[in-house]
Parts: C-alpha cells; structure tokens; sequence
C-alpha cells in the first residue's frame, strides 16, 4: 500500500515539474522581443540604403527563432521581405512606425507599434526612402485622417498584398513617355504578352 502511495506521490510530483517546465516554455514563447532602435550606420535588409536618411515609416522584423534583427528602410521593403513565400507565415516579430505620433521627415523610434496590429495607408501622395510607402498607424482613425490628406486607401496587416507594394510606382502608370502611351499599359500590356 505504502509503495502505491509513493508512487502516486512521485507521479504527482513528476507532473507538476513538467506542467511548470511547460508553462516556462510558454511564457518564453509569449514574450515578443522588443524593438531595437534604428542607429545611423543601419543598412535595410532588402535595398542596403542607409535607413535613417530617408523619410517616412521603417519596419524591423526580429526573426521568430534567431531572434536575428533586420532593420527595413520603409514598411514597403519590409513587406516585400514579409510576403516572401519563405517568410510570409513565419511569425517573426515585427514593429513599425506609428505615424501620428512620428515626424514624417525624421522618425525617431518613440512609438514603434507592432505591424500585425496596425492600420495603413497604401497608395498616399507621401513618400518614403525609393518613393511611394505603406503609411502605418497604431489606430484606425489616425489612417484615415492621413488618407483624407493625402489619399490612398486604409488596409489592415492581413490585407496587404505585393500589388500594394506596387501601387503608386512609376511603372504603374504614373509617368508619359515622349509618344503620350502611359508606361503602365505598356507594361502591362508587356506582362499579358501582348506588344502595344
């Protein structure tokens, strides 16, 4: 009887080493790292351009298991890394600027916000490093003040596509070449195997 008791003792026990070794395991897990700040020597994982040089919201991603930091000079070169098939459902962690509480020509890294959660504004008159930029917002409202000011449209995290990495580029459609044909037919016409 003793033995069974022992042994029903040290079962329990055993358990609940392993339910508090579990529940270690998850608080680890839970635990995002926090962002690292953007120091003036910082190179952009995608385009290699100095980040601190250029207007606009930046991204940092800080990888899920290397807890390796790769600093983006634009949300948009973030997202292009992002939405990589070899990226896209990682669950890297990721922050980037809250614009309404940052200077457009000179963030300072007070209020990095975690991509996932925040609102932005593809497609706005307002550039970043290399042109047009994803606007990120930690609110909602905040996006859609800035897109009654300088247009685009408000989408979420899980709604950005590579075409709103595209939209307001030069080769869609923004510029006339010397015939009056604007580049973006031409392009798409090119992509289509169709010739103009």
């Amino acid at each position: 009887m003793k033995s069974v008791r022992l042994k029903l003792l040290f079962a329990l026990l055993m358990s609940g080493v392993f339910l508090v070794g579990c529940s270690g395991d998850a608080e680890k897990i839970a635990e995002k790292p926090a962002p690292v700040h953007m120091e003036d020597g910082d190179e952009c994982h995608v385009c290699g351009m100095a980040i601190t040089r250029f207007p606009g919201p930046k991204g940092e991603v800080i990888t899920e298991k290397e807890q390796a930091v790769h600093k983006f000079c634009s949300t948009k070169d973030m997202f292009a890394w992002v939405l990589q098939p070899e990226n896209v459902n990682r669950k890297h962690t990721l922050y980037v600027h809250d614009m309404s509480q940052e200077e457009w020509d000179n963030p300072n890294d007070t209020a990095l916000i975690d991509a996932r959660e925040a609102f932005y504004v593809a497609g706005s008159g307002r550039e970043g490093a290399m042109g047009p930029t994803l606007a990120s917002f930690a609110t909602e409202s905040a996006a859609h003040d800035f897109m009654m000011e300088y247009g685009g449209e408000v989408v979420t995290y899980d709604a950005i596509t590579l075409d709103h990495l595209n939209t307001g580029m030069p080769m869609g459609g923004m510029h006339e070449d010397m015939s009056g044909e604007q580049h973006g037919e031409m392009h798409s016409g090119m992509q289509h195997g169709h010739e103009h």
